[in-house]
């Protein structure tokens, strides 16, 4: 069955100009992003961004205006059978100092997930797995 997948991700940038990925290893892959994921029946688009940065951070955040939108067809990396729409938020408010970062090694080689800083002057299109992701990379560079 054919459906849409509606996956909303928090745009972070603290006060070193520096922007949070998510590095993941779920379903066999290992795959870099922006943090956030899918919204749920009843959720707002902020709504579930806040949601995600609740449960991915532990930290409640204040979001800002929507940066990006893919206006075109994405099909999912992980069900043949979903078109993915994707939507970007620039987050005004969180505690920097309190975001649980580590050194890890990327890709990931255990199910699991965890942040890191990129500084945006570094930032690229290819620290990125999927593709509207990467188009969010440019548009940040």
């Amino acid at each position: 069955m054919k459906r849409f997948n509606l996956r909303v991700y928090g745009i972070i940038i603290n006060e070193q100009d520096e922007v949070l990925v998510s590095d993941e290893r779920r379903f066999g892959k290992s795959f870099t992003k922006f943090p956030g994921g899918g919204l749920k029946w009843g959720e707002g688009l902020k709504d579930c961004i806040r949601r995600e940065i609740r449960e991915e951070l532990g930290l409640n955040s204040v979001i800002g205006e929507l940066f990006y939108f893919n206006d075109f067809f994405q099909q999912s990396a992980f069900r043949e059978e979903d078109q993915l729409m994707s939507f970007y938020f620039r987050v005004d408010s969180i505690a920097f100092d309190e975001i649980p970062t580590s050194d890890h090694e990327v890709p990931l080689s255990v199910d699991g997930e965890e942040f890191r800083w990129i500084k945006r002057e570094l930032l690229s299109p290819d620290h990125f797995t999927f593709p509207v992701d990467k188009l969010v990379a440019e548009k940040l560079c």
